[in-house]
């Protein structure tokens, strides 16, 4: 048997220590040379706040590794507890901060509550699906970690977040499907967010996917009921957005929803869409290589609104080009995919469950972030995992590493009984 300590992944850790320090660099260039003169003071330290905050992961890290896995099954529950409770305090007594609250404040130190709740409910669900025994219903179980999940989703919604709270429901098709959920199940789960999607972009395909979608799975599976759902998941999902956009939504928030698929029309130009116009031109402008290390036109004339927290990506792919931008991905693949093998190493399901979380977690997030940022998905606030600027953020993410680290490297410390 290898020391505890031998068991360490070192090179998840050089993946995290790469992604943050191009977070750095790029975070830097937001905030220095050309574009701090559009720039108020307190943003202008950005950089050495995320630096600060840097230096605390590592010792967080550190930290989270030396203590046992009995610590963080225990701990599970009354995570998730305290998670809800601070939701609350944010939601009654919080700050807003971009139209959200969802800040709580501690004299002149802030945090985001809905990015600390990310933490405490990974560990609970988790913690919950690990402790199911071979003859449990897969059913009840399954819907009480979706209910986990639904409780912070919908205070975080209270808290007019409605990015954040996206990221929490799927999470559910993800960790159900790691617990053993049928894959049949998963897909019905996740159907709904594929056919509202392909509303907004053109019905007719939306129509398309949920006719074949449904045949599909009647071919697989030659169940009436799940035939039945998958349609009524579909098709449901389909007439509840077109009726939700002709005759609920606001003519604002239709704009809001739909400007994505063509920012560049007169009408939202420079209104709603005018995010995106700019984050593709500053992605369009830099080519195969680049405009270089602070050269970027977009992004030292501040054209890009958000630029060192949502928006972070689009500095990366203008002053790094094609190349850049595809090794940051890459590096983001080799993160995600050594996660998911530390996860498939843990012969515990709550070990297992933890990994494949956090890993859910940050895949959400590249996704819908790199996928904003380029146009193909609707401008929602979800930041790049350890390049945003953002001490909540980078905090709560790495914690959820450190957590599945630590984890995995004592994992012959687990019960031999799986639960």
């Amino acid at each position: 048997m290898r020391t505890w300590y031998r068991n360490l992944d070192y090179v998840t850790v050089l993946a995290w220590i790469g992604l943050v320090t191009v977070g750095l660099v790029a975070i830097y260039s937001t905030t220095h040379g050309e574009a701090q003169k559009y720039l108020l003071d307190t943003v202008r330290q950005n950089f050495e706040r995320q630096l600060l905050w840097a230096t605390i992961c590592i010792v967080g890290i550190v930290i989270a590794l030396m203590l046992p896995v009995r610590f963080y099954q225990k701990a599970a529950y009354p995570a998730y507890i305290f998670s809800l409770f601070l939701l609350l305090v944010a939601l009654i007594f919080g700050r807003e901060v971009n139209g959200a609250r969802s800040w709580i404040y501690l004299g002149s130190i802030g945090f985001q509550s809905s990015e600390l709740a990310k933490v405490g409910t990974v560990l609970a669900v988790a913690q919950l699906l690990s402790s199911r025994r071979p003859n449990s219903s897969n059913v009840r179980f399954g819907l009480a970690a979706v209910g986990l999940l639904l409780i912070p989703a919908v205070l975080i919604v209270l808290q007019n977040d409605t990015g954040t709270a996206l990221v929490f429901i799927a999470l559910a098709p993800i960790m159900l499907f790691w617990s053993g959920l049928p894959l049949n199940i998963v897909l019905l789960l996740v159907s709904p967010a594929v056919a509202g999607y392909l509303t907004i972009v053109y019905w007719p395909a939306a129509l398309a996917f949920a006719i074949l979608f449904t045949a599909g799975l009647y071919w697989r599976t030659k169940d009436y009921r799940i035939t039945a759902l998958a349609g009524i998941f579909t098709a449901g999902t389909m007439a509840t957005a077109l009726f939700a956009l002709a005759q609920v939504l606001k003519p604002h928030q239709v704009a809001r929803i739909i400007s994505f698929t063509n920012p560049e029309a007169e009408e939202f130009r420079s209104g709603v869409g005018f995010h995106l116009v700019q984050s593709k031109a500053a992605v369009g402008s830099g080519g195969l290589f680049g405009k270089g290390f602070m050269e970027g036109t977009q992004t030292q004339g501040r054209y890009i609104p958000g630029q060192s927290t949502d928006f972070i990506f689009s500095v990366i792919g203008e002053e790094w080009g094609f190349v850049g931008a595809i090794l940051v991905l890459f590096l983001f693949a080799l993160f995600l995919i050594r996660l998911v093998s530390l996860g498939t190493q843990v012969k515990h399901p709550f070990g297992s469950m933890v990994a494949a979380g956090a890993a859910g977690i940050y895949l959400i997030h590249v996704f819908v972030n790199v996928g904003m940022v380029v146009g193909l998905l609707p401008v929602i606030g979800i930041p790049l995992p350890f390049l945003s600027y953002g001490g909540s953020a980078l905090l709560a993410n790495s914690a959820m590493l450190a957590i599945a680290l630590s984890l995995h490297m004592r994992r012959d410390d687990f019960s031999i009984y799986g639960y």
